[in-house]
């Protein structure tokens, strides 16, 4: 914190009254330096420029209700395969574009049947995180599903850039890619 033309200390906590200056970092939800007034108990203010930190994003699963809703969600899918539950809970978690939420949703619409749904819902999870390797796994069964050899073997190439071929998805994926066409998937 910088002092700008005050030396007299405040004899009550520190009162901040901030705004960022237009175009500067804070203002636009990074970090960077602002200015802000320091209120005095005598009432007397005096301008001090302090540090703004970026804040710092995160995945959510470290809110708990987060956590929780999301394991509740993944066990209506892969435990009691009720995928249309499932997409209620997800969507009740408020956190549609979560790479995670939206791969989900995203598999549950393809398990129902419903591919131009579940094809927003991948894009929409790669939209967030574009090496989301889970997805690009599930959406490259949704392509083999859909007949699109080729296309399925470009997410297989997109999995093998992320997390190389020894990784589940890729050798899922590669699997599902050599059984013949038309052969059910059970994924």
């Amino acid at each position: 914190m910088t002092d700008q033309n005050e030396t007299t200390k405040p004899t009550k906590p520190l009162t901040l009254s901030t705004t960022a200056r237009s175009g500067s970092a804070a203002a636009k939800g990074g970090g960077g330096e602002t200015q802000v007034r320091q209120k005095f108990s005598h009432g007397r203010t005096r301008a001090v420029t302090v540090e703004v930190k970026k804040p710092v994003k995160q995945s959510g699963f470290e809110d708990p209700a987060f956590r929780d809703g999301y394991r509740a969600a993944y066990a209506t899918i892969y435990e009691r395969n009720d995928y249309a539950a499932a997409i209620d809970q997800l969507h009740a978690l408020g956190r549609d574009d979560h790479p995670d939420v939206a791969n989900l949703i995203g598999y549950s619409y393809r398990k129902l049947g419903d591919y131009k749904q579940s094809q927003v819902w991948y894009e929409r999870a790669l939209k967030a995180d574009p090496n989301h390797v889970l997805t690009w796994n599930y959406y490259g069964l949704w392509q083999i599903e859909q007949g699109n050899r080729d296309q399925a073997q470009y997410h297989l190439q997109r999995i093998a850039e992320i997390c190389g071929t020894d990784c589940e998805e890729y050798r899922t994926l590669a699997a599902a890619l050599e059984k013949p066409p038309g052969t059910n998937l059970v994924y």
